[in-house]
C-alpha cells in the first residue's frame, strides 16, 4: 500500500539532496498497539531511502509524556528529532517546533481544515496530522440480548441497565463482572472522559473560546455527581485508577457490560485471542439531561524539533507519515482515524474496519478540549479540573464544592495571563 508513495519519497529525497543516509529518532507514546504499527510504518521509510529511525518509546499517560517533551526541549535536546504529539499541546510546545507551513504546502489541503488550525499558533504550522480520535461506548451485544435490554441512549440508561446486566451476570455466577469502566485516574485521560459528561449535560467546555471560565454551573456538578454514583456500584473502585489500557483490561477479558474508550480498542477487542471478540459492538456516547452526546476530541500529530540536526530526514518522515497512504495501513491496522476526509469513503476501510468508516461525523462534531483560550496554561487547566473531578468520584467533596474551587484556581491562572 505505501510502495507508491515510498517510490515518490525516494525520488523527493534525491532531488532535495538528502540522499546520504542518515539516522533519526521519533518519540511515541505507548498504547494499544502504536509502537508496533509505528515501526512497521518507519521500516517501509527505512526500506524506501536508507535512513535509519530509532524509536523512544514514551509511557501510555499523555501527561507524562507531555512532562518529559517539554523538559526535553527546554533543555534544547538534540537526540530526538520528531516527536508525536497530543493535539492539545501546539500552543505549549510551539516555540520550540519547526514551522511545516512550507514544506507542507502541497499536502495540507487534503487534510480536515479544523485539525490543521488545530496545530496553527500564530499562523505557524507546528505538527501534520497522524491520526484524529473521538471515543465510542462499547457495549456486549450479547449480554444485552441475554438480558433484554437495549443499547442505553442516555448516561441514565447506562447506569440502569449496567447494574441491571451486571448483577444478573453475578448472580450467574460471574463474580468479576462490572457494570462501566472508564478512565478515572487522576491524567489528561479524565479530563476528556469528563469533558463528555459534563458537555453532554448542558454544563459548557471548562473554559469557553472566548476564554471565560465557565466550568462552576448547575449542570457540571451534577454531571460529577453522576459520575460518582457510579464509583463502587456499576464500576469498581479501581476505576479511580484506570487509564485506557486498564479499562481495556478489565472490558476484554470479558468482565464489563459497557466501556468508554478510543477507536483502538477496536480491533484489539475483535482480535482472535480476545475472549469478547464476536460479541460487541460500539456506539456514539450516550446523552446527557441536553439530550446531546459530546465526544471529546483527541488525535496525534508529528511535529519535527527545532533542535533536530536532521531536519529536511525528519520533515520526509513526518510527510510520510501523514500521507494518504500512511494514514489508511493505519485505519486499517489499529483503527486510528484519518484526518483526510477522503478516506471515510474507501471501501476497503469501510469492510475491514466498520467504525472507522461511520465515525466520520463523530469525529468532525467532537467537543475539544479548551487549549486554544487556554494557550500555555491549558496543562495547569486541566490538572486543576481533573484533580476536582478525581476527588468529587473518590467522595471527597460533592460536585458543586469542588467546582467552586476549580473556578477560584482558575481565576487564579487567568490572572497570570493565559
Amino acid at each position: 500500500m505505501l510502495k507508491a508513495f515510498a517510490a515518490a519519497l525516494v525520488a523527493a529525497t534525491f532531488l532535495t539532496g538528502a540522499a546520504r543516509a542518515e539516522e533519526i529518532t521519533i518519540a511515541v507514546g505507548s498504547i494499544g498497539r502504536d509502537v508496533d504499527e509505528m515501526r512497521g510504518q518507519l521500516d517501509a521509510f527505512q526500506k524506501a531511502t536508507g535512513h535509519t529511525v530509532r524509536i523512544v518509546t514514551m509511557p501510555a499517560s499523555s501527561t507524562d509524556q507531555f512532562g518529559q517533551y517539554r523538559l526535553w526541549l527546554s533543555a534544547g535536546n538534540k537526540d530526538v528529532d520528531v516527536y508525536r504529539t497530543d493535539v492539545i499541546w501546539a500552543p505549549q510546545l510551539a516555540a520550540n517546533l519547526v514551522d511545516l507551513t512550507e514544506p507542507m504546502k502541497d499536502v495540507v489541503d487534503q487534510h480536515l481544515p479544523a485539525v490543521i488550525q488545530s496545530q496553527t499558533v500564530d499562523g505557524k504550522l507546528v505538527a501534520m496530522p497522524l491520526f484524529a480520535d473521538a471515543p465510542a461506548l462499547y457495549y456486549r451485544k450479547d449480554l444485552l440480548e441475554k438480558h433484554g435490554r437495549e443499547v442505553p441512549k442516555t448516561w441514565a440508561e447506562l447506569a440502569e441497565t449496567a447494574k441491571v446486566v451486571q448483577d444478573a451476570e453475578r448472580a450467574d455466577g460471574n463474580a468479576q463482572m462490572n457494570g462501566f469502566v472508564f478512565q478515572g485516574a487522576a491524567y489528561e485521560g479524565l479530563t476528556c472522559d469528563a469533558l463528555e459528561w459534563v458537555a453532554s449535560n448542558g454544563g459548557g467546555q471548562i473554559v469557553s473560546p472566548e476564554g471565560e471560565i465557565t466550568i462552576n454551573n448547575p449542570e457540571a456538578a451534577a454531571a460529577l455527581n453522576r459520575a460518582r454514583s457510579w464509583v463502587g456500584t456499576i464500576a469498581p473502585q479501581g476505576v479511580l485508577g484506570y487509564m485506557e489500557e486498564e479499562s481495556r483490561g478489565v472490558w476484554q477479558t470479558g468482565n464489563a457490560v459497557f466501556m468508554r474508550n478510543w477507536p483502538y480498542a477496536y480491533p484489539l477487542s475483535a482480535s482472535d485471542d480476545s475472549p469478547v471478540k464476536g460479541k460487541f459492538d460500539a456506539v456514539p456516547l450516550p446523552a446527557g439531561e441536553s439530550g446531546v452526546s459530546a465526544a471529546c476530541l483527541g488525535g496525534w500529530n508529528l511535529a519535527v524539533s527545532e533542535f533536530s540536526e536532521h531536519k529536511d530526514v525528519a520533515i520526509e518522515l513526518v510527510k510520510f507519515l501523514t500521507s494518504a497512504d500512511s494514514q489508511k495501513a493505519r485505519a486499517l491496522g489499529t483503527a486510528r482515524l484519518p484526518t483526510i476526509p477522503a478516506l471515510y469513503e474507501d471501501p476497503e476501510i469501510a469492510e475491514r474496519q466498520p467504525l472507522v468508516a461511520k465515525w466520520k461525523s463523530v469525529f468532525e462534531n467532537a467537543t475539544p478540549r479548551p487549549s486554544a483560550p487556554t494557550k500555555a496554561k491549558y496543562n495547569e487547566v486541566s490538572q486543576q479540573f481533573w484533580t476536582a473531578v478525581n476527588k468529587t468520584m473518590a467522595g471527597q467533596g460533592d460536585g458543586a464544592t469542588n467546582l467552586q474551587d476549580l473556578e477560584r484556581q482558575l481565576r487564579r491562572l487567568k490572572r497570570n495571563a493565559w
